[in-house]
């Protein structure tokens, strides 16, 4: 797995009362865990920072969604269920912008 995968993973809520089934982008993929951002349908919660999405052959998404970078996880490799799709190469440089805003670098 490497930057710009699109996983399905089971992703913890922010309060860790569970977890649901949702994808995933990869943003580091090291040889045992994985670093991911959360995709969600929720357009309604967008902020400056997130990544709209349309559906495409290449992403895999069924729906428009947001790549939310401010929810991030390192997780065991082990635990992405499998590959959904691929961000192209405008939307990984929209990434790095944002990412580099978010952690102030």
């Amino acid at each position: 797995m490497q930057k710009g995968d699109i996983v399905l993973i089971q992703f913890p809520f922010s309060d860790l009362s569970g977890n649901k089934k949702r994808p995933a982008l990869v943003l580091v993929g090291r040889e045992l865990d994985i670093t991911v951002a959360f995709i969600s349908t929720q357009l309604k919660w967008k902020e400056p920072t997130d990544i709209l999405l349309k559906p495409t052959n290449e992403n895999g998404l069924k729906r428009d969604s947001i790549i939310r970078l401010a929810k991030l996880a390192t997780i065991d490799k082990g635990l992405a269920l499998g590959l959904i799709g691929r961000v192209d190469k405008h939307n990984i440089q929209a990434i790095n912008r944002n990412l580099i805003e978010i952690f102030k670098l």
